[in-house]
């Protein structure tokens, strides 16, 4: 009877242990309840086909809204006699401020900085200085094209075949004005037409994602958006949105835009503003950055025509906890109001914040993205975004990585799969979506 006691007991306790080691390990793939604190710099960083092509639309091809065909929002490809999509209501965010020595006369951003924490007891216990390319970068992965230049014309190529691959359709490009760069980087709004470039040889639309930068008021955004229409929207990449009620328009995502108070945003995307957009030939549908709840009704007052998630940690944020997706969806529904969640493969920024591991979302071999993407379609969003196809500092790339072990690091790596594993990911839930809004349109 001992015996059978003692076997019952160790039954028990490994059966117990067992039970404790599934529930860490699906920790990642849970919402949490959120973090009181956004991290300090979190808004600056936050090969050929060869085949025939068969477009669905040319020039102006747009993502149309839920009641109209599926078939308009996406161009085909036949390629060694099977036939591929990409789809244009897949929105990628992309990341032009990388530099080398070759290509730039200095390492930019993979030399990043390791950001002090605000408190100076906290910031004491974590090292300081930066990174020292090409051994040692500003990120926890390493990429396969290695610390690259985004001047280099074999880079651009070689991400605009990821993202094809990838099937997203429209690829967000992170902007700022001529002569501005972020605290790290150096400005590079010149290579904005050779990435449009690029992008237009693979039938991959560009739109913008306008970041924050000293002296951004809703007067400097009016001259930005002039900017950009009067430069770029006549390129054949340009990114052009169709709404549910059918207009046409240029669509601009707004990092950090609750910076601006919602009168000022007002003052622009109101059709009595001082200086409106609304019925010139500047006008657009503007999205804005929803972090916490408040900002709901900011964006409403402020005139924005929809809102966006973008931070790929769930939990992190109110906009970015996946619990509380549907009850925003409900909101902007409401409100006539466009919803993009944003969905992401992981977030590790431990490289540039090494303070911040509380806000890391583990890979889990892809199932933390799939979980995201799930999460994102439930919705039924007109539009998903993926964050990113390569923010290397955040670790919320989808971009092709490799092992690599240096003396001083060992990077993270997508080990057992390959290099391409979320891209691959990445088109089969864009191939779900697309099927899911045909079932929805039903």
């Amino acid at each position: 009877m001992t015996r059978l006691r003692k076997k019952a007991f160790i039954a028990l306790f490994l059966f117990t242990l067992f039970i404790f080691g599934t529930m860490m390990g699906l920790r990642a793939l849970k919402p949490s309840d959120g973090f009181s604190d956004l991290a300090p710099g979190m808004g600056e960083f936050v090969g050929e086909r060869g085949g025939r092509r068969r477009p669905i639309s040319k020039d102006m091809v747009v993502s149309p809204g839920q009641s109209h065909l599926a078939s308009n929002t996406k161009v085909v490809f036949t390629k060694s006699d099977s036939d591929y999509s990409i789809f244009y209501d897949v929105h990628i965010f992309y990341y032009l401020w990388y530099g080398t020595p070759q290509m730039d006369g200095k390492y930019i951003h993979w030399d990043h900085v390791l950001v002090p924490h605000w408190d100076p007891k906290i910031a004491a216990s974590h090292a300081k200085g930066r990174h020292t390319p090409p051994e040692d970068i500003a990120s926890s992965y390493y990429p396969e094209l290695g610390p690259y230049s985004s001047r280099d014309p074999a880079v651009l190529e070689s991400h605009m075949t990821q993202i094809e691959a990838a099937a997203a359709g429209v690829l967000v490009l992170s902007w700022y004005p001529p002569g501005i760069a972020d605290n790290h980087g150096e400005p590079c709004e010149d290579l904005v037409p050779t990435v449009m470039d690029a992008a237009h040889r693979h039938s991959i639309k560009v739109a913008f994602h306008i970041q924050p930068y000293k002296g951004r008021t809703d007067l400097s955004m009016y001259d930005n958006i002039k900017y950009i229409i009067d430069k770029y929207g006549n390129h054949g990449a340009f990114y052009r949105f169709r709404s549910t009620t059918g207009r046409t328009l240029p669509l601009f995502y707004v990092y950090d835009s609750y910076l601006t108070p919602p009168e000022a945003w007002a003052e622009l995307l109101h059709p009595a503003g001082a200086h409106t957009l609304r019925g010139t030939p500047y006008d657009g549908i503007f999205l804005a950055l929803v972090v916490e709840e408040r900002h709901k009704h900011d964006i409403l007052a402020g005139g924005f025509d929809g809102m966006y998630t973008y931070f790929a940690s769930n939990g992190f944020s109110f906009g970015s906890s996946h619990q509380n997706w549907k009850s925003v969806k409900a909101f902007c529904d409401g409100n006539n109001l466009l919803f993009v969640p944003s969905a992401g493969p992981g977030y590790v920024d431990t490289a540039v914040r090494p303070w911040n591991n509380h806000n890391t979302r583990n890979r889990v071999n892809g199932r933390y993205y799939e979980t995201s993407l799930q999460a994102a379609l439930s919705v039924r969003p007109e539009i998903v975004t993926i964050t990113s196809f390569n923010e290397w500092h955040e670790g919320t790339q989808i971009e092709k990585a490799v092992p690599k072990k240096t003396v001083t690091r060992l990077y993270l790596d997508y080990q057992p799969h390959r290099p391409d594993l979320y891209l691959e990911l990445t088109r089969k839930w864009a191939e779900n979506f697309n099927k899911e809004k045909d079932k929805w349109l039903m």
